[in-house]
């Protein structure tokens, strides 16, 4: 099995500069990235059960796994959920196939992005995950267009290894990342 391209990358370039940037000891003290977790929430999967199945073909194409269903924790009367029902589907990637599919998004979904001007920076949490939100699944070039149904939103959480968001913004442009310029 060939390793993916950005691993690659990252074993032989992006590692030792990091580690001559931020002046670490260790290679295992450089930043990597431990998971990415990709969540579509479904709410309107409680009229209409097909829309799981459609859902869960398009994540499976576009991760290159087969997503698990959500389902609802408790009963929300307001929102007319009961428990167990389920609301979302995620798939969280590992090792080769996380590293292809950020190779992916990075290099085709992205540059795919209506009006695209960079990815936010606020996007970091206090323990150095980073999460984007997009607004439709179209970018991605696995999606059939007419199986679809409707365009669906998602969440793509990239979980690191490190708490320091410079640490962090480094290894995402290293990566090629585009990230908005600060004016």
């Amino acid at each position: 099995m060939n390793i993916p391209r950005l691993k690659s990358l990252y074993i032989d370039i992006i590692r030792n500069k990091m580690k001559e940037k931020f002046g670490f000891k260790n290679l295992h003290q450089v930043p990597s990235i431990k998971k990415i977790v990709i969540n579509i929430g479904l709410g309107e999967a409680k009229e209409k059960i097909k829309i799981i199945d459609i859902a869960m073909s398009e994540l499976a194409a576009i991760s290159g796994q087969k997503p698990i269903i959500c389902r609802a924790k408790k009963s929300i009367s307001n929102f007319k959920i009961r428990q167990g029902m389920p609301i979302g589907i995620k798939v969280t990637l590992r090792n080769s196939i996380m590293y292809e599919f950020l190779d992916r998004f990075i290099n085709i979904a992205i540059p795919r992005i209506r009006d695209f001007r960079g990815i936010d920076k606020k996007g970091f949490d206090k323990y150095g995950n980073f999460t984007i939100g997009l607004v439709e699944q179209y970018i991605f070039p696995e999606v059939d267009i007419e199986k679809s149904d409707k365009m669906r939103g998602m969440s793509i959480t990239i979980v690191t290894k490190t708490e320091k968001k410079e640490y962090v913004i480094a290894l995402f442009e290293l990566f090629g990342i585009p990230f908005k310029k600060v004016k």
